[in-house]
């Protein structure tokens, strides 16, 4: 009974965070991945506490342990595996119900005291505070490595998303300490945490939302736009190409020509992966022919090598114009994945 005390709590947990994907942003096999990385987290910890139990002191467990937790979320982020708030909750949550799943197991079987009121207040409050504040710390570092991506492409860094940033993996770090610190009736603590996590996640929901909406909508309307015009030999005519015109001068002609090339298979590729990212949304994505699927490999490879082709330099002049949203490297991502099944 104890095990199910300790343990169900978690997986309710997980699954309720993953059933508020609206968008399927996370598939169910990353999401075991992630639960196996959480416990390997917390194995991880367990042998380091065990093997600096005389200079680490206790104060230092909360910090090390989201340290920890947050590397495979930092790797998923840094690989554009996350890109919007709502995937970075779904796979923070995993990770850290992963780590309480395995820290219960080793509290039940190492614990001294592990009576089934203290193991129900582990899988209902501990496990709680661990998947919340896994989930604050991965949203936090997908907004570092957003921030990151604009100022390497000379993009500007929003000052706004810098001090969200620092808040949001401060925040964790201090509620995991101050909730190893400080305790009260544990009815009222549960009830504070449920509270404070349930209110991250519903805000983290609606603001995801909004932002994937907006992602979508606005960049859908640009690019069709100014694919429209490369078609009909307009681009001059709007501000893309004006700017393109402005530094036409700083490239040879070739270069320039693989520019314009490469613009334009950029919004063809990410109106068709928009779309087809909308028709997943929406329940109705009907399978690719195999012409078309060939075709849009065919597109990406030209986009790819045409990468090569230009060098680091161009890519940072046109930076402006190509803006390649994290969400946007996803999307071409999972639309090369569904062509190239076979």
């Amino acid at each position: 009974m104890q095990f199910v005390a300790s343990l169900l709590p978690i997986i309710i947990y997980i699954l309720v965070v993953y059933k508020i994907d609206h968008f399927a942003l996370v598939n169910k096999r990353r999401l075991l991945l992630l639960v196996g990385c959480g416990m390997l987290t917390a194995l991880v910890c367990f042998g380091l506490f065990s093997w600096l139990a005389d200079w680490l002191p206790y104060s230092v467990h909360p910090v090390a342990e989201e340290a920890v937790k947050a590397v495979p979320l930092l790797v998923l982020a840094w690989r554009k595996r996350m890109v919007f708030f709502i995937d970075s909750v779904i796979c923070g949550a995993a990770v850290g119900g992963g780590f309480s799943i395995l820290e219960n197991l080793f509290y039940l079987v190492l614990g001294q005291d592990a009576g089934l009121g203290t193991m129900l207040f582990r899988g209902l409050e501990v496990a709680l505070v661990h998947i919340g504040c896994s989930a604050v710390v991965a949203a936090g570092l997908v907004l570092l490595v957003r921030q990151t991506e604009r100022w390497r492409s000379r993009l500007g860094v929003r000052p706004f998303d810098v001090v969200m940033t620092i808040l949001l993996l401060v925040a964790a770090v201090a509620a995991h300490v101050c909730h190893n610190h400080l305790h009260f009736n544990p009815v009222m603590q549960f009830v504070s945490v449920l509270g404070v996590m349930g209110g991250l996640l519903a805000w983290t929901y609606f603001y995801d939302v909004d932002m994937i909406h907006r992602w979508l909508d606005g960049g859908l309307d640009q690019q069709i736009q100014l694919f429209q015009s490369i078609r009909d030999g307009q681009l001059i005519n709007t501000s893309t190409g004006a700017f393109l015109e402005s530094v036409k001068a700083s490239f040879p002609p070739l270069v320039y020509f693989d520019i314009i090339c490469y613009v334009r298979l950029h919004a063809e590729l990410s109106v068709t992966a928009k779309v087809r990212f909308l028709m997943r949304e929406s329940g109705m994505l009907p399978p690719l022919g195999e012409h078309e699927r060939q075709q849009v490999l065919a597109k990406y490879r030209e986009f790819k090598q045409m990468e090569k082709n230009m060098g680091a330099s161009a890519m940072l002049t046109i930076a402006p114009v190509v803006k390649l949203h994290p969400a946007d490297v996803n999307a071409f991502r999972n639309l090369i994945s569904e062509c190239s099944i076979t």
